[in-house]
């Protein structure tokens, strides 16, 4: 009976001490995980103007020289906001309120704006040569940019070898008139030293050879070049050849059998030459419609087709070019006059954004893509701009939400990180 009461006693004793080792156990654990939690969660310091700046120990800002404060433990919600997006830098993650839009899948009918000039049509160049050599004695072309029309007279020329072929011809007219084969092959290499038919038929009728022999123009335009003076290329007049220096042959010089002595253009025919910008390249086709006006005439507007599109980039341009024949007859646009375009193209079939979401950087479009807590920047390829919208050729997905206004969440210096 003693015994049991005893065990009595004794339980009580056990259970208290239980408890109390129990209780002994759960403090040090606690102290144990609030010494861990201390170490994990250290005190940090930042900037408040630059939160990119974070140190284990209070200063001052390297950038602004501010003095750091306490950076914020844990992640708390401002208005379901992360703190964390909070102090991201603003040239990589944007949050706000602001109208979002996606991007529409449609054909729209294309008209690119362009800009350019007219130039000489180098298909219509003609030039004038020396047939014989000899000395120029009496010269009729006197300044650049004359006008010549067919069969005005260009220069008088003192040649011995022709000298010599019409005495030849009136040798064998006196001496042998029955060698009709002779007397042909005479009067031909005449013609072809550059005598005319008239001239002919004077030496034939006189009898008396002349000393000189005047040389024609066959053609029509202005007079660009004399003396082999050289272009430019794609038919572009040089510099030295724009001026207006005096002519480069005069009276008195000798030129030789074959040389070319002037180059004429023809102002009737010209072609208007297009600067069209890469990504617009897919949307010009030859064939299609243009609508010119010249800024020097701007009520002489007109309609032609694009004729030819250079398959090359011209040197130091980052612009394809186009060219549009047509007739400057009636006309009379000056060469060199500035034009503006537009071009009416086929309809393209694409992915198309506002203009007013996208931003430029010069070396890239960006976007700003909507995510759960804000925005960040994306840069995507576009392409076309017609009517307000951009076609977007790569970078995001159709399903993408971005800024319908992105030039809101545009770095105040202008330089955003692109992830």
């Amino acid at each position: 009976m003693q015994g049991i009461q005893y065990k009595k006693f004794l339980l009580p004793l056990f259970f208290a001490g239980a408890l109390l080792a129990t209780g002994t156990s759960c403090r040090q654990k606690q102290a144990i995980v609030q010494a861990r939690k201390t170490v994990v969660e250290k005190q940090l310091y930042t900037c408040s103007m630059h939160p990119q700046i974070i140190m284990e120990a209070p200063g001052s800002c390297p950038i602004c020289g501010m003095e750091l404060v306490k950076k914020p433990r844990g992640s708390k919600k401002i208005y379901s906001v992360q703190l964390e997006d909070l102090l991201q830098p603003t040239n990589g993650f944007v949050i706000t309120d602001l109208p979002v839009t996606t991007m529409r899948q449609s054909s729209e009918k294309v008209s690119i704006e362009a800009l350019g000039n007219i130039q000489n049509d180098t298909r219509q160049l003609a030039t004038i040569s020396a047939r014989v050599g000899g000395r120029i004695e009496k010269l009729y072309v006197r300044y650049r940019y004359q006008m010549i029309m067919p069969g005005d007279k260009i220069m008088d020329i003192y040649s011995p070898e022709i000298a010599t072929a019409q005495q030849n011809l009136l040798f064998l007219l006196k001496n042998d008139a029955a060698n009709n084969s002779l007397i042909e092959a005479a009067k031909q290499k005449l013609l072809l030293m550059g005598m005319s038919g008239k001239q002919l038929s004077k030496l034939l009728t006189s009898g008396t050879p002349g000393l000189t022999i005047t040389v024609y123009s066959n053609a029509m335009g202005h007079v660009h070049e004399a003396g082999g003076e050289p272009m430019g290329a794609s038919g572009e007049m040089s510099i030295a050849a724009t001026e207006t220096a005096a002519l480069a042959i005069r009276e008195g010089m000798y030129v030789q059998a074959g040389q070319k002595v002037f180059l004429l253009t023809n102002p009737q025919k010209a072609w208007a030459v297009l600067n069209i910008f890469p990504e617009n390249g897919q949307a010009v086709k030859v064939g299609n419609k243009v609508k010119i006006i010249p800024e020097a005439m701007p009520l002489k507007v007109f309609e032609a087709p694009i004729s030819f599109i250079e398959p090359f980039y011209r040197q130091g341009s980052k612009t394809l070019t186009a060219r549009v024949y047509f007739d400057n007859l009636i006309l009379a646009i000056p060469i060199g006059s500035q034009v503006r375009a537009n071009i009416f193209g086929a309809s393209v079939k694409g992915n198309w954004l506002p203009q007013a979401s996208i931003v430029s950087l010069g070396i890239g479009q960006i976007v700003f893509v909507k995510t759960a807590n804000g925005f960040i920047p994306k840069k995507i390829q576009a392409g076309i701009r017609q009517n307000g919208f951009v076609q977007v050729i790569g970078g995001i997905a159709v399903a993408d939400t971005v800024a319908a206004n992105a030039q809101y969440l545009n770095d105040s210096e202008i330089f955003i990180k692109v992830k």
